[in-house]
């Protein structure tokens, strides 16, 4: 059974006419008639008596009708469904990002995504590099931004360097802030400083702790455990210090204040991660130009 033959069919049976039917469908009347003959073949029954040029549907003719007619409906709203995605007027964009990224990067990029293509669905999914990593290998992400380098690099993820983004100190604006009035803080600063620490996993506080080891101690902890509201939160608070990215800083709004880390500093490198054997959808590789190109 055609899709063709079907709408032929219903054609015929709404104009009770072949040659009419024809010119609805744009096709030649003996063709018609050859694909209706073809399918009630196919279906072993006759679908129209034909009296005296009377057309009218047999029972197996009444039965068809109404799920072609559904048949041709669903074809119809596929096929609209299809030209809405392939024009971005639809679809989604499974994105994952880092808790940091997705409040210092993403907001400005994503309020831009949505106001060109309003109809596509922005799905976000905040965790860890290593946590992305896996939900992208597995299928359930579409990109994702993070941390490099990878905990688990893999040749079935292609990576392309987005930014690298300083990162700086931040405190309460009551505290004494570490570096005896510098204009910058040194690593070495924080050596005695009660830091606010991310939890175990977290990019941020491996990098941190690795800093502080280079320069010869161990970072003493006020507070640990919590993902990037609750540590700037617990900074305002006046629970300790932390090391936060410049975009996050930037954005925190008021009750803080930013330091400088002095040369050469700290940095992270930020990238844009998927899957290398399956391409994106045409959504997500439109939100990946825009994020490449920021």
């Amino acid at each position: 059974m055609q899709f063709q033959q079907l709408q032929y069919f219903v054609a015929v049976a709404e104009t009770r006419h072949f040659t009419r039917a024809a010119e609805l469908v744009h096709v030649a009347q003996p063709s018609l008639s050859q694909q209706i003959k073809a399918l009630e073949r196919e279906l072993g029954a006759d679908l129209f008596r034909r009296a005296r040029g009377n057309i009218t549907l047999t029972d197996a003719g009444e039965a068809l009708l109404p799920l072609a007619r559904r048949i041709l409906a669903d074809t119809e709203t596929a096929r609209h469904e299809v030209q809405e995605v392939a024009q971005l007027r639809g679809g989604r964009v499974r994105l994952g990002a880092t808790p940091s990224l997705c409040t210092g990067l993403l907001p400005d990029v994503l309020r831009a995504f949505h106001d060109r293509y309003p109809g596509v669905r922005l799905l976000i999914e905040e965790g860890g590099s290593h946590d992305l990593v896996r939900e992208l290998a597995r299928g359930a992400l579409d990109l994702a931004l993070v941390v490099l380098p990878l905990p688990t690099p893999s040749p079935a993820l292609t990576t392309v360097e987005l930014l690298r983004e300083d990162l700086v100190v931040v405190s309460s604006p009551d505290a004494t802030r570490p570096g005896r009035g510098r204009g910058t803080v040194r690593i070495a600063d924080l050596e005695g400083e009660r830091l606010v620490m991310f939890r175990h996993g977290y990019d941020l506080r491996e990098l941190t702790v690795a800093a502080c080891r280079a320069e010869g101690f161990e970072p003493e902890f006020a507070v640990e455990g919590g993902e990037m509201d609750a540590v700037l939160g617990f900074v305002r608070a006046g629970l300790g210090v932390a090391v936060v990215p410049r975009m996050v800083a930037a954005r925190s709004g008021h009750g803080l204040r930013v330091t400088p880390l002095a040369r050469p500093g700290l940095h992270r490198a930020i990238a844009l991660a998927h899957r290398s054997d399956v391409a994106p959808p045409r959504a997500a590789r439109e939100l990946q130009r825009m994020l490449l190109e920021r």
